[in-house]
């Protein structure tokens, strides 16, 4: 097929849609094109072989090559710097709660509501135990060949999980020869070191090719009160110890709240004497910004011919992750029951007259609120020793039937294991024995030196989980028959799925002995049958259609069916009209069904006063009956490139997405909110009890949420000659236009549990260079936003930053660059998820220096 000037614009404009990506095709390459033949590629968001790029959907492409110039040493980083991007995907700047692990946020939505495929097929979930997504983790940079970013809804074409798009990460394969990539990068205050080496080997047969590799990457952490923009954090968990009592006037009298009930404040004891506490435990001493992470990874590639119509090939990974994270020592939280008159003094507190004067009382359940910073015990450190395996074989080949069609099968396997601990745990149930048996020692306000005692109350946690996935796939592609505008193509074919998770907390957790938050064992798992079909109708030279039909039959809620419809048009030879309409699905994974209650620390704001620290357990629970998700997606845009300016291409998309039935928590804060405000069936779907009693705060998973957002994506790319260098300027913008879930509208807001919806995120990038070297510069923009829980601006911010790449010869390749050249200052956030801002969206890290070094022969 000879290429018009309008396929390969369109090529340009879908290759050159981010920033980082303007670089993987110049204008020089695009004129060779025009004269060349190709054969029938896979094209994400479609299993119809197509002669082109041209499809209906918006899709991003970003290669190895702008990868390493923007010194991305993970996939989450480099997807997170996107600007269809938001919410808080949580990653390697996520200290609390994460298990180490990686993933992506498109547009938003959720991480579970974007697909992760590798080489086209499914890639396992992975991480701690029963996870709902793909750990990126799990993929090594060094064997990326290039990312596919599919933005508008899937699921007619790949099934559950691609409601909000679709990540296609490519491998490298086709390789000839052997290479080795030396890479490095630290702060400039001297910590947050990370590096990274890898090497990779492939040869030719007469009819096929083998590629294999290997990578180790090294992470080293940031403390967080290493940076002197942090604050120092505050919580009534002291070291020294407390009790909860309440606060007294000159006339020793209780001093009565705006809630009309006695005020409260930590009490220590110092000298035989109870004082109030001046200011809460810094926190920040002992948490991470960044945490550290070793990974090492093997991954292989083959094609191979066994006959002139039949192929073979596999590709196999393996990564073990040893992560590990690091908090605050474990805060201890305990109602102790006070002595009655004629009990034993070892079965609880007596409380003596000092304590009495100063405002210690039972309350009235007969219990005192006893907290402490287990400090003299150590920090809690968390690690995590992961094992992913992927191995996927399939076989294709040609039939001579009609026009000629393709077939295919494959077998994809994925495994995860994962063994966690918690250093330094407390034993809740042993230590309220200690303090009962014990009761000047635990008192005193003066660090600990019994280390028998200490010993006697702390333990190691230990959890255990995985994930197995098996997928079975058949399909038939080709022509069908010729219109006078082309032949009409398809794409037949059936799937068979199955979907398991366990994930084992220790068993003192299980029984919620433990001082943090208890948590019930997950076990489950599903199967789902699936057959789908494709067809691209060229009614007219200028017009094709696009249609997908997919049928689903779960093993757990019964079927789902999905459509997508897509049109083009060529209205010149410079401009093409897109557009798609389709339905979508989520079902339901398995810790959604299986997973039993798991307690949360969510940071929230106590209406009626009662709880001492912004960290609030909530009572987190799944449903065994849940449906699945539905949803609606919208992309309507054009791809133009200017005949009049020769290498410029231009993209402007809007999209809608429309969740229905969403499985999701609500907003546990709002629901505070409206059951201070009177509002009894919100302190009943939370368990509220009488006046703002939250000891069975529970936020549970239900089918009632929704989603509805929006908004418009361009992207510029120019290339051209100028001066005796090659440039290629690369400008990408997404426009957020509404952001609603149930029912609250957070658009253009920042919040530490929610993250952020800027309205506005730019990426700008301009590179120059000739044959031996380039230089290129880059920045990034987030827009200014509302604070979701005090309202005032959150600042926009701006990152810049270089890199270099030199080549020395044909084996010899060197690049050095730094991220965040003027060291920004994240915004501050009133409820950020940690340091007073949300390390998930801003850099908390600041200037970063990187270099590396390839050698191929």
């Amino acid at each position: 097929m000879i290429r018009t000037k309008l396929a390969s614009a369109i090529k340009l404009g879908l290759i050159a849609s981010v920033s980082t990506g303007g670089f993987i095709a110049s204008s020089n390459a695009i004129a060779a094109e025009e004269s060349a033949s190709y054969e029938r590629i896979a094209v994400t968001g479609s299993r119809i072989q197509r002669k082109d790029m041209e499809t209906a959907s918006p899709v991003t492409v970003i290669d190895a090559a702008s990868i390493k110039a923007e010194g991305f040493t993970s996939v989450d980083q480099m997807l997170q710097a996107q600007t269809s991007m938001a919410g808080a995907a949580i990653g390697s700047s996520t200290n609390n709660g994460a298990d180490g692990i990686a993933q992506v946020d498109l547009r938003g939505m959720g991480s579970e509501r974007t697909l992760v495929l590798l080489n086209g097929r499914r890639m396992v979930n992975s991480g701690s135990g029963a996870d709902s997504a793909v750990d990126l983790n799990s993929i090594p940079v060094a064997m990326i060949a290039r990312v596919e970013i599919l933005k508008d809804g899937a699921s007619a074409v790949y099934g559950s999980d691609a409601i909000a798009g679709v990540v296609n990460i490519i491998t490298k394969k086709d390789f000839e020869g052997f290479q080795i990539d030396l890479n490095g990068g630290a702060t400039d205050k001297g910590d947050g070191e990370n590096g990274d080496i890898s090497a990779l080997y492939g040869f030719n047969t007469d009819k096929g090719n083998y590629t294999i590799g290997a990578a180790y990457s090294d992470r080293r952490g940031v403390i967080q009160s290493d940076r002197d923009w942090t604050d120092p954090g505050a919580s009534s968990f002291v070291p020294n110890g407390g009790i909860i009592g309440n606060v007294l006037d000159a006339n020793g009298q209780p001093v009565i709240g705006d809630n009309g009930k006695p005020k409260q404040e930590v009490k220590v004891n110092n000298n035989g004497s109870w004082d109030p506490l001046a200011q809460g435990y810094d926190y920040t001493q002992d948490s991470y910004y960044q945490t550290p992470s070793e990974r090492y990874s093997l991954f292989a590639n083959m094609t191979q011919e066994l006959s002139d119509d039949i192929i073979f090939n596999a590709d196999v990974l393996y990564t073990k992750r040893k992560s590990s994270q690091q908090l605050a020592a474990q805060p201890a939280n305990l109602m102790l029951d006070v002595c009655v008159p004629g009990q034993n003094t070892l079965e609880c507190v007596d409380i003596d007259a000092d304590m009495a004067s100063a405002g210690i009382v039972a309350d009235d359940k007969g219990l005192i609120n006893y907290r402490k910073r287990m400090n003299d015990v150590g920090p809690r450190i968390y690690k995590q020793d992961t094992d992913t395996w992927r191995a996927s074989v399939g076989v294709e080949g040609a039939l001579d039937v009609h026009t000629g069609m393709n077939w295919d099968f494959s077998y994809t396997y994925g495994n995860n294991k994962a063994n966690t601990s918690v250093e330094n745990s407390i034993n809740g149930a042993l230590m309220t024995n200690a303090i009962y048996a014990n009761q000047d020692v635990w008192f005193t306000g003066q660090p600990m030196t019994d280390t028998d005692l200490l010993d006697s109350v702390s333990y190691s946690e230990q959890a255990d989980g995985g994930n197995e996935q098996h997928v079975l796939s058949a399909g038939l592609n080709g022509e069908l028959f010729e219109l006078d505008a082309g032949a009409v193509g398809f794409a037949i074919g059936a799937e068979y799925r199955s979907e398991s998770g366990y994930y084992n907390p220790d068993p003192i957790v299980v029984a919620g002995q433990s001082t943090s938050a208890q948590q019930d064992p997950t076990d489950g798992d599903y199967n789902v049958i699936s057959v789908y079909q494709e067809v691209s109708v060229p009614f007219t030279e200028k017009l094709t259609g696009e249609f997908a039909l997919r049928f689903d039959e779960y093993s757990t809620f019964g079927n789902a069916s999905t459509w997508k419809i897509g049109l083009t048009y060529e209205a010149t030879d410079d401009l093409m009209l897109r557009a798609v309409a389709a339905t979508g699905f989520r079902a339901p994974s398995v810790s959604e069904l299986y997973g039993g209650n798991s307690g949360s620390f969510d940071y929230l704001d106590d209406p009626w006063g009662n709880e001492q620290d912004p960290q609030i357990l909530v009572n987190r629970t799944s449903d065994a009956n849940l449906q699945p998700e539905e949803s609606d997606s919208y992309t309507a845009g054009l791809v133009y490139s200017p005949s009049y300016v020769e290498g410029m291409s231009l993209t402007l998309d809007y999209w809608r997405f429309k969740v229905d039935n969403a499985i999701a928590r609500l907003d546990t804060q709002a629901g505070l909110d409206a059951c201070y405000a009177g509002d009894q069936s919100a302190c009943e779907t939370f368990k509220i009890g009488p006046n703002g009693d939250l000891d069975n705060l529970t936020n549970a998973l239900t089918n009632v949420g929704n989603q509805d957002t929006s908004g418009i994506d361009f992207n510029l790319a120019y290339n051209f000659e100028g001066l005796g260098l090659d440039w290629a300027i690369n400008n990408d913008t997404t426009y957020l236009l509404n952001f609603e879930q149930d029912g609250q509208d957070y658009t253009g807001t920042i919040d530490g549990n929610f993250g952020a919806y800027a309205e506005v995120r730019n990426n700008f990038s301009i590179k120059a260079g000739q044959d031996s070297w380039n230089v290129m510069y880059f920045n990034r923009y987030i827009g200014e936003m509302d604070d979701l829980a005090k309202g005032n601006k959150v600042d926009a911010i701006l990152y810049h930053n270089l890199s270099a790449t030199y080549f020395l010869n044909d084996a010899w390749t060197m690049s050095a660059g730094v991220k965040n050249l003027t060291d920004e200052e994240p915004s501050r956030v009133s409820n950020g998820s940690d340091g007073g801002t949300v390390p998930e969206v801003y850099d908390t890290v600041g200037r970063q220096y990187f270099a590396g070094v390839t050698f191929k022969f």
